[in-house]
C-alpha cells in the first residue's frame, strides 16, 4: 500500500512554517492518542503516521530530501524495511515529548496518562557507506551487508535501581517563598530506565550490552542518488534495559561507470564515428544499462548530433517513469594516413559534396539541447 503525502497527513501546505506544522501535529495527536482512543488500532495507526510526518516535516535536512524524493529519500521507500511506520508510542513520545510539555499529550491536558516518569532508553544510530554501480542504481538492488552492533548480552540480570527506587526519576524538594516546591529530574545512575544492572559476564559493558557482527539485508530502490541517505529503523545498536533500538544509516556512493555517464535520470554516452561512417551511413551496437543494442547511423551523420533512446535510462525513484540514454555522436578525425589514403582525399578536396555550407548546416549543439531539455 502506498504511503500518504506527509502534508496530506498533518493538513498542512508545502509551504508552511515550522509552527504551523508543529500546531498541526499536535492537533491530530491529541485527536488519535490512543488514551483517548483505548483499543482502536485504527486510530493509534493515525496516531503514528502524524508521528511520521511529523518527525520528517519538523526536520529541514529530512525535509529538503521528502520534498525532492519524496518517501524514499527519507527511508519510506516501499518494501525496503525502512524507518518511518515502525515507531512505537514510547519512541514517539520520547522523540516529541516537548511539544506535548511532558511524555505524554494527556500529562498536562488530562492529568494522567503515560506518566509514570521512567524513561525510556534509545540506542545509539550506526551510519554505514554502500557503494552502487550503474545498474544497480537503475534497477533497485538487495544487498547483504555485515554490520557490528551492540546487542544485549545473555546471562545480564538487572535490579531495581536503588536511588530512584525504580521510578527513573530522582525528586528533590526546594523550599521557595511560596512554599516548598517539588523538581524531578532523570536518575543519573540508571538514565531513566529504573534498573541498574546486578550481574554481568564477562566481555559485556556496563550498560549491559555487547559487539555483535551481524548479516542484515537492504532492499535499495530504483533510482537512488548519490548522497541521499536512507534508514532502517531498529538495526542500529540496541538500548540498555531492553530499549528502543536506533537506527542504521545508510549513505549511498555511486561508483562511476566506465562507459556510461549519469545525469539525473538520463544516461549519456560518447560515441565516437570514423569519418566514412558518418558520412555512408552504418549499423552499430551501443551498450545500454540492459546491455547492448543496435542503432542506425544515418547517410551524413554530423559530429555533435545527439540520438535518443527512450526509457533507456535510470528509473525515477518516486515512480514517475525512466529517463532515457543520450548518444552524443563525435566523429573521429584520422591523425596519421596512408599515401594511397591522403591521394583519395586530395581527389575529393574541390567536390562540391565535401564543401561545408552554412546556411545547410544542422543546428547549433546549444540548440540542439534546448530541444531536449
Amino acid at each position: 500500500m502506498a504511503k500518504r503525502d506527509y502534508y496530506d497527513i498533518l493538513g498542512v501546505d508545502k509551504n508552511a512554517g515550522a509552527d504551523e506544522i508543529k500546531k498541526a501535529y499536535r492537533k491530530i495527536a491529541i485527536k488519535y492518542h490512543p488514551d483517548k482512543n483505548p483499543g482502536d488500532t485504527e486510530a493509534e495507526d493515525k496516531f503514528k503516521e502524524a508521528a511520521e510526518a511529523y518527525e520528517v516535516l519538523s526536520s529541514d535536512e529530512k525535509r529538503q530530501r521528502y520534498d525532492r524524493f519524496g518517501h524514499a529519500g527519507v527511508g519510506g521507500a516501499a518494501g525496503g524495511g525502512f524507518s518511518g511506520g515502525g515507531m512505537n508510542m514510547e519512541d514517539i513520545f520520547e522523540q516529541f515529548g516537548d511539544i506535548f510539555g511532558g511524555g505524554s499529550p494527556f500529562d498536562s491536558f488530562f492529568g494522567g496518562g503515560r506518566s509514570g516518569g521512567r524513561r525510556v532508553r534509545k540506542g545509539t544510530n550506526l551510519r554505514i557507506k554502500l557503494k552502487l554501480n550503474l545498474e544497480e542504481i537503475a534497477n533497485g538492488v538487495e544487498k547483504k551487508i555485515k554490520v557490528n552492533r551492540l546487542v544485549a548480552a545473555d546471562g545480564v540480570t538487572f535490579t531495581t535501581c536503588p536511588h530512584c527506587q525504580g521510578s527513573g526519576q530522582i525528586k528533590k524538594v526546594v523550599n521557595t517563598m511560596l512554599g516548598q516546591m517539588v523538581s524531578s529530574s532523570t536518575c543519573p545512575h540508571c538514565q531513566g530506565s529504573g534498573q541498574v544492572i546486578d550481574k554481568r559476564p564477562p566481555g559485556v559493558d556496563s550498560t549491559g550490552l555487547q559487539q555483535k557482527e551481524e548479516v542484515i539485508t537492504i532492499k535499495i530502490p530504483a533510482g537512488v542518488s548519490e548522497g541521499m541517505q536512507l534508514s532502517m529503523s531498529g538495526k542500529g545498536n540496541e538500548a540498555a534495559g531492553g530499549g528502543v533500538a536506533g537506527d542504521l544509516l545508510i549513505l549511498i556512493e555511486e561508483t562511476e561507470d566506465d562507459t556510461l555517464k549519469r545525469d539525473g535520470n538520463n544516461v549519456i554516452y560518447d560515441l565516437y564515428l570514423n569519418f566514412v561512417d558518418a558520412t555512408l551511413g552504418t549499423s552499430m551496437e551501443v551498450p545500454t544499462i540492459e546491455g547492448k543494442v543496435k542503432i542506425k547511423i544515418d547517410p551524413g551523420t554530423q559530429s555533435g548530433k545527439i540520438l535518443r533512446l527512450r526509457g533507456k535510462g535510470v528509473k525515477d525513484i518516486n515512480g514517475y517513469g525512466k529517463g532515457d540514454q543520450l548518444i552524443y555522436v563525435n566523429v573521429w578525425t584520422p591523425k596519421q594516413l596512408t599515401a594511397d589514403e591522403r591521394q583519395k582525399l586530395e581527389s575529393m578536396r574541390d567536390s562540391e559534396n565535401f564543401r561545408p555550407d552554412p546556411g545547410k548546416s544542422d543546428k547549433s549543439f546549444f540548440d540542439k539541447m534546448k530541444e531536449f531539455f
